[in-house]
């Protein structure tokens, strides 16, 4: 090649910053006598605005896996880092701030207080904010809103469908902007109807407002739904055999 020609410089994809980084995670509980292994050596990226599902079978650490990713418990040995903080390493009072600020929990049975109105129960993460009680009104209203119930706002739950419930679910959620959506079984109580309308609610969150979500399932067309799927076995993770 001549001094006179070009060189032709192909630009290489940036990948998608991590934000959820675990590193030889373990955890182990002691039952009676015996010590038993739940996580083991566990390794996992998430990139930031991923949608990630999780699958297996009863008992493979799913749920262990996300309580330690929200901060509800704490890894018996490995790091956790999430959006560049270390909260394995965090003291009980800072890993509570940690929590309420960056974590979005979605559960299968909904866990609203059935003497609130929906409004009530979106306000509920605002409490430990220092927002004015105007402010979290205007939050709480602006999240429903997204999921499709500005209508419902001064419903009860009793009052609700399922569906309806768990878009309440879903507005507490989102309400303080969290980092991230931790998803257990979100579809587990609803019919497939009621189901896809909750997962099409996800993917948007996804993909229109960079939600990044971690969803555990035992369901695959739920599953199917996300961007990647991941299964878990005996705490770890593995390859499904390709049919």
């Amino acid at each position: 090649m001549s001094a006179n020609t070009a060189t032709l410089t192909v630009p290489q994809p940036v990948p998608d910053p991590a934000l959820v980084e675990l590193e030889g995670v373990t955890k182990t509980y002691r039952r009676g006598g015996e010590t038993v292994e739940v996580l083991q050596a566990l390794d996992l990226t998430v990139p930031e605005g991923d949608f990630l599902a999780l699958m297996g079978p009863s008992g493979s650490g799913k749920t262990t896996l996300m309580n330690l990713l929200g901060g509800i418990d704490r890894p018996s040995g490995g790091t956790i880092t999430i959006g560049g903080t270390r909260i394995d390493n965090l003291g009980e009072a800072a890993l509570t701030k940690w929590r309420a600020r960056h974590v979005g929990f979605i559960f299968q049975l909904y866990h609203l207080l059935p003497v609130l109105s929906a409004e009530r129960n979106v306000e509920l993460p605002l409490l430990l904010t220092r927002f004015s009680r105007g402010e979290r009104k205007r939050r709480a209203l602006a999240a429903l809103k997204l999921v499709g119930l500005s209508d419902r706002a001064g419903h009860k739950p009793t009052e609700l469908s399922g569906g309806q419930e768990q878009r309440v679910g879903i507005a507490r959620a989102i309400v303080t902007d969290p980092t991230i959506l931790l998803c257990d079984e979100p579809t587990g109580d609803l019919d497939r109807k009621a189901g896809d309308e909750i997962l099409d609610l996800l993917r948007a969150l996804n993909e229109e407002h960079g939600k990044t979500i971690i969803m555990v399932t035992h369901d695959p067309h739920a599953a199917a739904r996300a961007k990647r799927t991941l299964h878990m076995d005996k705490g770890r993770l593995v390859v499904q055999p390709q049919h």
